[in-house]
């Protein structure tokens, strides 16, 4: 197995700890378990360092599952407005459906805030007041106008199933900095999108690296409280373990599934102590629960407040990679086919404030500056009505931001043409926005590989540019 183009000094791999330890795994195992403090505990072999000093420590994805519409959000076009009901004055590229209608204009008036200046729609009057500390690009492209092929090239770089996600990616290039929960966790708000779990998966990668899902909800995850009666009887089926899972690698060599699940077993472990106080509210205040929107009267957003509450609860304990999933709300997600106004108003009025929360949280404690947040979707919306009233896909030209260490915020970065269809300016691909969030994390995309298939993979392929100009 061929690791990063790098020298992570001698480690010892599981199969060998296991091999030199008495009784099974060992004293190193038992004393991470029991939260003991030594450096193969605290440390461990997944630990790494970046290729040179990185910007951020940790990366919240805000995932707009469906594809918000940037001629709605980010991206004003009044001529919109003066051709509205008129038939689309442009080449009309294929789209999903094909029930084209004509040019439709923004429902929401556009306002310009902060001293940047950036407009924004309606739809987000709380996200708006941060604008400064905004990049939003406008320009970013997509291969796919199909919702699961274009979640997998969002997340993995491909648009089939069966490659690492980018948070496995990261987990593997730098490890994670908390001993007590997994590198890369997705806050499930209720829409699992198209494509399923293959978008949090490890692919070809070790399976330790997958993400973890946790829902917004006390407990997040299942069984986090153990059956067994008392401690030394769980840690008596554990001891058994050990000893049955060292068996088989001392016969078998290293076997990635069975490695995977000792370290699965021991984060599970620690888990049990570390998840309960993760969701532990008492010492947030009533004004930062409010801040979020704990108390707003949506009770979807309720739901994504609670998911980025946690978020910021993960990365104050370490965690690299988390990504946050959309509520379900009555309109679905952001997939506005026909009532492009009521699901849209839905949506946002679902994640605005939560966002909003966290992003002057954030700043508030001092972890703006270690924390890249990304917002996007998969794709966006055409600025031609699908029937009468909706949006069809649109991946010629939409819109993202990014904000946090390392960004440049009050920007704007690209273009799309008069209508909002396209893009014509500075086009940003997937690639180029994986490649950037590496950088930002101190890891060059290019030496970030994985021998697989005769093949060093990498997240970004034989593509990807860093994009300088959103950075400072």
């Amino acid at each position: 197995m061929k690791r990063c183009h790098r020298d992570f000094g001698t480690r010892w791999s599981r199969r060998e700890v296991l091999r030199s330890a008495a009784s099974g795994f060992g004293a190193v195992a038992l004393a991470a378990l029991l939260g003991e403090e030594s450096d193969a505990a605290s440390t461990g072999p997944l630990v790494k360092a970046p290729h040179y000093a990185p910007k951020v420590r940790n990366i919240i994805f805000l995932y707009m599952d469906g594809g918000p519409s940037q001629v709605d959000t980010f991206d004003p076009k009044p001529l919109l407005t003066k051709e509205h009901g008129k038939p689309f004055a442009s080449k009309i590229e294929p789209t999903q459906f094909n029930n084209i209608g004509t040019t439709m204009a923004s429902p929401w008036k556009f306002n310009r805030y902060g001293e940047s200046g950036i407009p924004v729609s309606d739809l987000f009057p709380l996200v708006a007041q941060s604008v400064d500390d905004l990049a939003v690009i406008r320009s970013m492209v997509a291969p796919f106008s199909e919702h699961t092929s274009a979640n997998y090239f969002l997340h993995s770089g491909l648009g089939v199933q069966g490659r690492p996600s980018m948070g496995a990616w990261v987990g593997y290039g730098l490890g994670s900095e908390s001993k007590n929960l997994p590198g890369f966790i997705v806050l499930n708000g209720g829409l699992i999108p198209p494509g399923g779990l293959e978008n949090f998966g490890s692919g070809f990668l070790p399976a330790a690296y997958q993400g973890s899902l946790f829902r917004p909800s006390n407990p997040p995850v299942a069984n986090i409280q153990r059956r067994e009666k008392n401690v030394a009887r769980q840690n008596a089926k554990l001891d058994l373990m050990r000893k049955l899972d060292g068996g088989v690698l001392e016969r078998y060599g290293q076997v990635d599934a069975l490695e995977s699940a000792i370290q699965n077993h021991e984060m599970a472990a620690r888990m049990q102590t570390a998840v309960p106080d993760l969701m532990e509210f008492s010492g947030e205040s009533d004004a930062t629960k409010s801040l979020y929107g704990l108390d707003a009267e949506l009770p979807t957003t309720r739901t994504f407040a609670m998911q980025c509450l946690i978020a910021r609860r993960l990365v104050e304990r370490g965690v690299r990679f988390i990504e946050l999933t959309c509520p379900a709300v009555r309109a679905d997600r952001w997939d506005q086919h026909s009532k492009l106004k009521e699901g849209h108003d839905l949506n946002a009025r679902t994640v605005d404030q939560p966002i909003a929360g966290l992003l002057k949280d954030l700043k508030a404690r001092g972890l703006f500056d270690q924390t890249l947040v990304v917002w996007g979707g998969e794709f966006g919306r055409t600025p031609f009505a699908q029937g009468s009233n909706g949006r069809d896909h649109n991946p010629f030209g939409f819109s993202i931001w990014l904000a946090g260490g390392g960004i440049k915020g009050g920007t704007i970065y690209g273009q799309t043409d008069e209508f909002g269809y396209k893009a014509i300016e500075n086009r940003v691909e997937i690639h180029d926005l994986h490649a950037t969030m590496l950088h930002l994390l101190g890891i060059n995309h290019e030496k970030l590989t994985f021998r697989f298939g005769g093949r060093d993979m990498r997240l970004t392929d034989v593509h990807g540019h860093i994009i300088k100009d959103i950075l400072v």
